[in-house]
């Protein structure tokens, strides 16, 4: 959350006590990441990857162990690549109905994965001219075959509420 400098969450920030992650930081001698915490991967973690909030957490552990092997700077670089291809779609493939998706695609996918979908489409859009909506139908077709490959659902999972079946 701290891409670009601003949680907007909590809004973060020196001294905001009330948001939990900060308070975590500050007992544990004010780790920046998680994953530098001599406790990592704590009780916190247990059940996360469970259900999701505005964000998916289906792979947030997978997330925090790469940004941990390949380090902090790189692990920053990919995401801001990411935010690269996010905002790209949300400018020129986003039908009005497709900015959830596009979220989850981003953060669930890999760069890799991402960078050739958009390879494939950008190539397919040269040499034919397609209307938003279609543009929206191609580039989420492929993202859904790349999740389908990769055993991803590429959709938030909401917790049942207490009686729903």
């Amino acid at each position: 959350m701290k891409l670009g400098g601003y949680c907007p969450g909590c809004g973060g920030g020196p001294g905001n006590q009330t948001c939990s992650i900060a308070r975590c930081s500050l007992s544990h001698g004010n780790v920046e990441y998680c994953t530098e915490c001599p406790e990592f991967p704590c009780e916190k973690y247990d059940g996360a990857e469970q259900y999701d909030s505005f964000i998916t957490h289906q792979c947030q552990m997978r997330d925090l162990e790469r940004a941990k092997n390949i380090g902090i700077v790189a692990y920053n670089e990919e995401l801001e690549k990411k935010s690269v291809i996010l905002e790209k779609l949300l400018n020129e493939y986003n039908d009005g109905r497709k900015k959830t998706f596009y979220c989850v695609a981003v953060n669930l996918l890999s760069l890799e994965d991402l960078e050739n979908a958009m390879s494939q489409v950008e190539d397919f859009d040269a040499t034919h001219t397609l209307t938003v909506k279609e543009k929206a139908e191609r580039i989420g077709s492929i993202f859904q075959d790349i999740a389908l490959q990769k055993n991803l659902v590429l959709k938030l999972r909401k917790k049942t509420k207490r009686g729903d079946k």
